[in-house]
């Protein structure tokens, strides 16, 4: 069943946004390398981060090592001893998980030397502290490259990515910064009821672009994942809709739930 939605589906941004992502790449890493002229090719480049983990979220974790009372040696406890006592403060430690992150990186062989970068956004890049700002450091390692920069960002939560101007209004971006022309850039604006757009990807100077039809690669992703088996179109989204287009969006997935 595909999504009920002409564009971007809006249910994807929650709990299914990991399996949604890991998903989408590969797939536009296929559809890139159709469209490349035989001296590039499209790869996936994966880096693993240390995230620290909420409080909240920390599960219990078996120590390497453990210290045991032997039930052979005596109690000691009330031994008079002349070491002072203190009372020790109860803090937390820190615990980090690891969390991968995939971009597409474009190479032109046979130097392997590197084009462009394509990042399709998390909602870590886009949240608030330690996530975005590790993202924007690494955004601003590549725009000091020569090297073409495009950003997805197919999520209606979280910070926009810093630009010089305000963005023009629109539900979702394409941001495609060409290594020739910085510090502009072209940004790609469009609404939660329009298909998604074609976006150009620059190659070395002198060579046409090509472009990515992002419809194509969503409509693969969507039925190739079945998703539509698991969004539950009888609540509300993950995402927070913006007013405008609440009815609308309520009215799609009540039609989805009669299909």
């Amino acid at each position: 069943m595909p999504s009920p939605f002409p564009g971007m589906d809006p249910y994807l941004e929650g709990p299914m946004w990991d399996d949604f992502h890991t998903s989408f790449i590969p797939l536009c890493k296929q559809a890139i390398n159709r469209a490349l002229p035989k001296p590039y090719r499209a790869r996936i480049d994966a880096k693993i981060n240390l995230v620290e983990v909420n409080t909240d979220e920390i599960k219990l974790i078996k120590p390497d090592v453990a210290v045991i009372r032997s039930p052979l040696a005596g109690d000691h406890s009330a031994r008079p001893s002349s070491t002072a006592t203190i009372e020790p403060v109860l803090l937390t430690l820190p615990l980090f998980e690891e969390v991968k992150e995939y971009r597409i990186e474009i190479i032109h062989n046979p130097d392997g030397a590197l084009v462009a970068v394509l990042e399709l956004l998390s909602p870590r890049n886009k949240a608030a502290g330690a996530g975005s700002l590790e993202y924007n450091l690494k955004r601003n390692a590549v725009i000091r490259q020569a090297v073409h920069l495009i950003e997805i960002d197919l999520l209606l939560g979280g910070r926009r990515l810093p630009m010089q101007e305000a963005l023009p209004p629109a539900d979702y971006y394409a941001l495609v910064s060409r290594s020739d022309r910085r510090p502009k850039s072209d940004v790609y604006g469009w609404t939660l009821r329009d298909p998604l757009p074609r976006i150009p990807i620059p190659l070395l100077p002198g060579e046409p672009d090509i472009s990515l039809d992002l419809a194509a690669v969503f409509k693969q992703t969507f039925d190739s994942g079945e998703y539509a088996v698991d969004l539950d179109y009888a609540r509300p989204p993950g995402a927070r809709i913006p007013e405008l287009h609440r009815q609308w969006v309520a009215d799609l997935a009540k039609s989805a739930t009669l299909a």
